[in-house]
């Protein structure tokens, strides 16, 4: 049996269920470290279901969205009350979800932590995320340029997952490409990494 290749992604902001759920059947998930940032994917970015349908949170940044910068230097913009209206919305869309009241406020702790780069914090989360969903995981990074995560294409990855109970199932029925905190608060301990 040939060796299992490492799920290669770009690094994300509460990154898909379905990069964990890949990462999983690959035992080990490896973020590209030296591309540049790209608008677009889920670098910075993530998207919950609401009672209006899906929403994207984004995470606000610094010049360097639009200056070909290297992924590890781009900074997070704190202008704005973002982290706030983050957490309200995740609060609204989950509130009622199974698992809320176990993982909420350590999920809205990880929204408040303080880091100057976008890397930095997207670590903080994913790690965070990992350790709330008590997965076997390990994550590590390229160390040059590979190229396969450049349009957030997963390598070897599952094309979708198998449908689970959301919050608004009765509103919009099964939706897929949600971040890992719809798996976490529908889910809770049950998490399983089923596929389709």
């Amino acid at each position: 049996m040939p060796p299992t290749l490492p799920l290669l992604t770009t690094s994300a902001y509460f990154p898909p269920l379905i990069w964990f759920v890949s990462a999983l059947a690959a035992g080990t998930w490896q973020w590209e470290a030296h591309e540049t940032y790209q608008k677009g994917g889920w670098r910075s970015r993530c998207r919950i279901l609401t009672a209006n349908g899906p929403l994207l949170l984004s995470v606000p940044l610094r010049g360097g969205k639009h200056q070909q910068m290297p992924i590890r230097e781009v900074l997070i913009d704190e202008r704005t009350d973002w982290r706030r209206q983050h957490a309200q919305a995740i609060r609204s869309a989950y509130g009622r979800s199974p698992y809320f009241e176990y993982y909420g406020e350590e999920v809205l702790q990880l929204i408040q932590r303080q880091c100057d780069t976008l890397w930095n914090y997207n670590l903080a989360i994913t790690r965070g995320m990992i350790q709330l969903l008590d997965l076997p995981l390990s994550l590590s990074f390229t160390t040059s340029f590979r190229g396969g995560a450049a349009g957030a294409k997963l390598v070897g990855g599952a094309q979708g997952l198998a449908s689970y109970p959301q919050v608004f199932s009765d509103r919009f029925g099964f939706v897929d490409e949600l971040s890992v905190l719809d798996g976490l608060f529908c889910l809770g301990p049950t998490f399983t990494p089923w596929q389709t």
